[in-house]
């Protein structure tokens, strides 16, 4: 019994580092664009996890006028502000997002289908 005492390894934390690294501000953050069904062939676009720096009623504005579609700003008291679009808007999304500079590719995860 007292071998099995010697061979029990020290306080090895394994996520340390990854816990460190999402400590900095925003470095681990991501945004989320995922499509939903709603009935029919009717779809519904929703970003989320944008910094809060960021006015969403002016990229809600510039995204509904590129891209011809309706859209809204939905409070969710999990997820904080959701912008949503009607339609499957979802590559169209990114990349305004890259290019306005308000995302980088490597922060922009794209879920559904």
């Amino acid at each position: 019994m007292s071998d099995l005492d010697l061979q029990i390894p020290s306080a090895f934390d394994p996520f340390a580092e990854a816990n460190a690294e999402d400590s900095g501000a925003g470095s681990k953050e991501y945004v989320h664009i995922r499509i939903q069904q709603r009935n029919g062939r009717k779809s519904l676009t929703t970003v989320q996890g944008l910094k809060k720096e960021f006015s969403y009623n002016k990229i809600l504005k510039d995204l509904k006028k590129e891209f011809c579609c309706n859209g809204t700003v939905v409070q969710d008291s999990e997820l904080g502000q959701v912008i949503q679009l009607q339609g499957d808007q979802r590559k169209n999304v990114s990349s305004f997002l890259i290019q306005a500079g308000i995302v980088k590719k490597d922060h922009i995860k794209i879920h559904g289908f």
